[in-house]
């Protein structure tokens, strides 16, 4: 090759690998709503949920909400899981600037078959969520985990350093206990949302907003998304913040779990 064939060669290699990166879609949020399965949630319940998401995503509060940002965009993704190794995405990282897209998200959604599965890893549910916000193709002011589920980790590593992982990348945890049924004995623990407050959330302005009764599943989504999308401090009279509740044991699903398996 001629000289200066290769010098010209040289120089286009070089300009190509400096050349910048695809840039990402500036957003207000991006939003990983991730969602329990488990078979401590009955099918009304996941009924309840999935449809909680789906009207709530569509609410004229949520839609006004998102257009009230800065950029007047979120990017949401949502994923199911139950135990330390099922976790799955049932609708990608979407786009959502107005109704037309959060209906395009929802319908995808609400066509998914609604499966349940074995045991519950809060902690491996925040492993899995947390890389999903790399090169996911939006640069978002704030991320967010939504965990929402009825019961305490009970496999998968401690909770708590699951959890303590996910702050330190600046991705805030914030949490929706469903206490829809009475506690019995077994797996139920009579202060779920005190232990998503101690246990499982955390980060800037992070929230729990409990649901107790099955009339209340899809306001309590509905609030619960206004609040993450505008990125506000918690109103005392909706939810309590985190971290002033009672103590509580964050290893209580692992050891009734235990207890269980000792009683067979």
């Amino acid at each position: 090759m001629p000289r200066r064939l290769f010098a010209l060669f040289c120089l286009a290699l070089t300009l190509g690998l400096a050349a910048p990166a695809r840039a990402e879609t500036e957003v207000d949020l991006e939003l990983v709503l991730s969602v329990d399965i488990s078979y401590s949630m009955d099918p009304e319940e996941q009924q309840l949920q999935r449809m909680g998401y789906v009207d709530g995503l569509l609410s004229r509060e949520v839609i006004d909400a998102i257009a009230a940002g800065l950029n007047g965009r979120i990017a949401v993704t949502y994923v199911e899981w139950a135990g330390a190794f099922e976790q799955r995405v049932i609708v990608p990282w979407t786009l959502i600037d107005g109704r037309d897209a959060a209906r395009g998200f929802t319908d995808l959604l609400a066509e998914a078959p609604i499966r349940r599965a074995y045991r519950t890893s809060i902690a491996s549910a925040l492993d899995y969520a947390a890389p999903l916000f790399d090169r996911n193709g939006f640069d978002g002011a704030r991320k967010v985990i939504d965990v929402s589920g009825d019961g305490a980790n009970n496999q998968g590593r401690t909770v708590t350093v699951a959890r303590d992982d996910v702050l330190a990348r600046g991705i805030v945890i914030n949490g929706l206990p469903i206490q829809l049924k009475r506690p019995t004995r077994g797996m139920d623990i009579v202060n779920l949302d005190d232990y998503y407050r101690e246990c499982v959330i955390g980060g800037p302005n992070a929230f729990v907003v409990p649901v107790k009764d099955r009339d209340g599943f899809a306001d309590a989504i509905r609030k619960k998304l206004v609040l993450e999308i505008a990125g506000a401090e918690p109103l005392h009279m909706l939810v309590r913040p985190a971290n002033i509740g009672p103590p509580v044991d964050c290893l209580i699903g692992e050891k009734l779990w235990q207890e269980r398996d000792w009683l067979r």
